[in-house]
């Protein structure tokens, strides 16, 4: 019955990397060329191994795509599969006694071009160990400080869908799942959010693995439902030299979160990932002025 689940859950990773693909090409080429200089970018595949390919420890496909609407953004797939070390199983529920893991995901981060549209995160996961789990979730990050707040009509788009989502689903809690959500992305350095939020979940496993997978599968569509809205509603807004400037400093929140506080890129990293995608998530420019 694991294998079953395993396959079901790399199998929709899989599609959902290819539906949002699609959607963000169509976006590319629906951007105003007014706005926007060059031709519409296009998604490029590359597909990765773990390991130096003497044993199988699975690998993903990575794409990334660098458009005029979104600068840079990245879609990446992994399913992999090993032992962790001695001292990370410790962190691991089920890999105290036994260290073997495997783990299937999507990622995705988007750094739009235009301040005005807020760049994104998104992901999903299914872990086993001796246990298993799903976990993930989505957040809005605009780079205006305008944005930056609960009464912007994006983040009042973006957590209706999210909460409309968890409600379909028993064992979701919306209200639990947004505080997690502002909890983790946080600057505790600067003591501020990262952005207006979403929700977050992790060591999500209600005793019905259908209920908790057909969760999963929603979180991502309805991320890409309410986000394809929000960029369309934005895209053809002009912006500013001063929105533009203010939008490469506060991404710099951005990559100081990923690289100090971010339980992905430090799983990613500590069980032989692809290094390339795990910091694809960095953006194109930042600036610390």
């Amino acid at each position: 019955m694991t294998e079953i689940k395993k396959q079901k859950a790399g199998e929709w990773f899989a599609t959902l990397q290819l539906q949002i693909c699609n959607e963000f090409e169509q976006l590319e080429r629906e951007a105003n060329s007014g706005y926007y200089i060059g031709d519409p970018g296009t998604f490029e595949f590359e597909n990765w191994k773990r390991g130096d390919g003497t044993e199988n420890l699975g690998g993903g496909r990575a794409g990334m795509m660098r458009g005029r609407l979104f600068e840079k953004v990245g879609v990446h797939t992994s399913v992999v599969q090993g032992e962790f070390t001695k001292d990370f199983a410790g962190q691991i529920p089920g890999a105290d006694k036994d260290p073997r893991f495997w783990a299937a995901g999507i990622s995705l981060i988007a750094h739009m071009k235009n301040p005005r549209i807020p760049a994104v995160h998104m992901n999903t996961r299914y872990i086993v160990t001796t246990k298993d789990w799903f976990g993930g979730g989505a957040d809005l990050t605009p780079t205006l400080s305008a944005q930056r707040v609960q009464s912007n009509p994006d983040a009042i788009a973006f957590h209706k869908a999210m909460k409309e989502t968890c409600a379909k689903h028993p064992a979701a809690d919306y209200k639990a799942f947004k505080n997690w959500c502002d909890d983790y992305f946080h600057l505790a350095h600067r003591d501020e959010p990262r952005g207006i939020g979403g929700i977050f979940y992790d060591r999500h496993n209600s005793g019905d693995w259908e209920a908790d997978f057909a969760f999963t599968k929603d979180v991502g569509l309805s991320f890409l439902d309410v986000y394809t809205k929000i960029v369309r509603s934005r895209m053809n807004e002009n912006w500013s030299k001063e929105e533009r400037e203010e939008q490469l400093v506060l991404r710099g929140r951005y990559v100081e979160f990923n690289l100090l506080y971010d339980r992905g890129t430090t799983f990613g990293l500590k069980t032989g990932g692809n290094v390339k995608t795990i910091l694809s998530s960095m953006p194109p420019m930042v600036k610390w002025p």
